[in-house]
């Protein structure tokens, strides 16, 4: 690896969002914002807009483990973050790898688009709990995933501490179970098992939404890569994407995207906002 010089480095292993509001490209733009140099393997391309996924297609193993090593060997990273993988074969080659990198993890579990559209193979969730969930740093489901993974269906923010620990069972250190898709203030849990966080923030009256999930997990692990602690980096991390959620702008016929640069007086449309949460 060469010696360290300029910002710190994250990789995120995810798949291509054409329209630019998730995925890889949520994640490239949230680390820019964040002042981190993002690095990307590409797991999956897809076809999607604002009104859903059209299509998907997975790229080979071989072509993953590649892309991983050509940027680990050569320039090395100080976090990972793993979005949608596809596949069983993707979500093992990809946990190996992990297990490999002398560096924080966050796993995003995508399971559905933000459509409804599933991202993940059901045959691939058994490989997500017992060899990717045990290298994760930090896990970040949200209460869909939750349900997929554990079978917990949280109603209300008493049942989240329940959520957590079938989450934890799985072996990541910590997880956020982010409570966006229940009623009321946006509210999230961190928690390893013995220290407990909860985040809360006010519900924004927008349905702009697209990348949220991405966004959170991106930020996670741009502020890790910066040597935060955990509850830092997530304190940090819900801050920055309630900003985004606030000023997130529409963009074709469907749901918009939150907007990554808020924070540098970018892109957004702040005036356009109709229910924003980090789920």
């Amino acid at each position: 690896m060469s010696a360290l010089a300029g910002p710190p480095r994250v990789l995120t292993v995810a798949g291509s969002d054409s329209g630019g509001g998730a995925g890889i490209q949520a994640d490239l733009k949230t680390m820019l914002a964040l002042g981190v140099h993002g690095m990307s393997v590409v797991t999956a391309v897809t076809a999607q807009n604002s009104l859903g996924v059209q299509g998907a297609w997975e790229l080979p193993v071989e072509a993953v483990r590649a892309q991983y090593r050509s940027v680990v060997d050569d320039i090395g990273v100080q976090a990972v973050k793993t979005g949608m993988l596809a596949s069983a074969e993707l979500v093992e080659v990809v946990a190996e790898l992990i297990a490999e990198t002398d560096a924080p993890t966050v796993v995003d579990p995508v399971g559905v688009s933000k459509h409804g559209d599933s991202l993940l193979a059901s045959s691939a969730l058994d490989s997500v709990r017992t060899r990717l969930l045990p290298v994760a740093t930090v896990a970040t489901p949200n209460l869909d995933e939750v349900a997929q993974l554990t079978g917990v269906r949280v109603e209300s923010e008493d049942s989240m501490r329940t959520a957590a620990a079938a989450v934890l069972a799985y072996g990541p250190r910590w997880v956020v179970i982010k409570g966006g898709h229940l009623s009321g203030d946006a509210v999230d849990l961190l928690t390893d098992g013995s220290e407990e966080l909860w985040l809360r923030a006010p519900r924004h009256d927008n349905r702009h939404t697209h990348g949220t999930g991405c966004t959170l997990a991106s930020a996670i692990a741009s502020q890790l890569a910066k040597g935060r602690s955990v509850p830092e980096a997530v304190t940090s991390a819900k801050e920055y994407v309630t900003g985004a959620i606030a000023a997130g702008f529409g963009l074709g016929g469907g749901i918009g995207p939150v907007d990554h640069g808020w924070a540098l007086g970018s892109t957004g449309s702040r005036g356009s906002q109709d229910s924003g949460s980090s789920g």
